[in-house]
């Protein structure tokens, strides 16, 4: 089953939603805004997705600038971040058999279908 980590206010996630319902494959949505991931729950995406904790970042954010940025943060540090201020988490996040990828761009997604 496809995993998407979805912020419905997001061109971007909505975009990579449509892409995962047009593949006609079963999928579930986590709405991370609504219902926050827990840090356990970051780090497995993060091993999952294969990169450090600041690439799932989304660092043009206002609380990212106004509370992080130019700060050394470890990496739990910023998965703590991440789980306050879910709105810092790239999105959207596709997962599928294991594997996964941020969907930006959206061809990306293709990736993991």
């Amino acid at each position: 089953m496809i995993k998407i980590y979805h912020n419905s206010r997001c061109r971007k996630s909505r975009e990579g939603l449509q892409m995962i319902q047009e593949s006609n494959q079963p999928y579930v949505i986590f709405d991370y805004i609504s219902d926050p991931l827990t840090a356990n729950e970051l780090k497995e995406i993060i091993i999952i997705l294969d990169i450090p904790p600041i690439d799932l970042i989304r660092k043009n954010e206002a609380i990212w600038k106004s509370d992080f940025k130019g700060k050394k943060l470890s990496d739990q540090q910023l998965i703590d971040a991440m789980a306050k201020h879910p709105k810092l988490i790239e999105r959207p996040i596709v997962i599928h058999n294991n594997k996964g990828v941020i969907g930006r761009p959206k061809d990306r997604i293709l990736e993991v279908l």
